[in-house]
């Protein structure tokens, strides 16, 4: 059985997860607008990825008896200054992340809750890859600089994620 203050956390965590989907639904449209389609198809990509974070999170919670309590979840931004731009927000959104999960890790510690702890340790691997990715496009976006053909690899390369 969860303790409150796990189930609470984890509980903040599936709404912190299904922003992040609504987050990146909103930079996928961001990405169309700009007639971004590869970089739109990455950022949609993303977001079902978060919406599978946040039902792992949600079954894990009736796993161990506990009870899912959703909230409300803030709109995200809608205007990004250019590809860089939302590349760098996608970094530090995801350096966020990270710094959540491993809180719900130190609190399940804390709670001598090792079910929990096993279960987050998945999403810690995770996020090292979230980072990397976000890293990785961000550091090709700062080579790229203005080169209009480079973008254009580049978003054409995004496109191709999932295939």
């Amino acid at each position: 059985m969860l303790s409150k203050v796990v189930q609470d956390t984890i509980n903040e965590q599936i709404k912190n997860e299904l922003y992040s989907a609504y987050l990146y639904l909103s930079m996928s449209a961001y990405c169309e607008a700009a007639n971004l389609h590869g970089c739109a198809h990455w950022m949609r990509v993303q977001s079902q990825e978060e919406v599978s974070h946040a039902m792992k999170f949600f079954e894990f919670v009736f796993d161990r008896g506990g009870r899912v309590m959703l909230q409300a979840i803030d709109q995200p931004p809608v205007d990004f200054k250019s590809p860089l731009d939302l590349f760098q927000q996608t970094l530090q959104h995801e350096q966020k992340v990270t710094a959540m999960i491993n809180h719900i890790y130190e609190l399940a510690a804390k709670e001598n809750d090792y079910a929990t702890q096993t279960f987050v340790q998945w999403f810690i691997t995770e996020q090292v890859e979230e980072e990397k990715n976000a890293s990785q496009i961000l550091e090709q976006l700062k080579v790229i600089g203005d080169q209009p053909a480079a973008l254009f690899m580049l978003d054409s390369y995004l496109g191709k994620r999932g295939d």
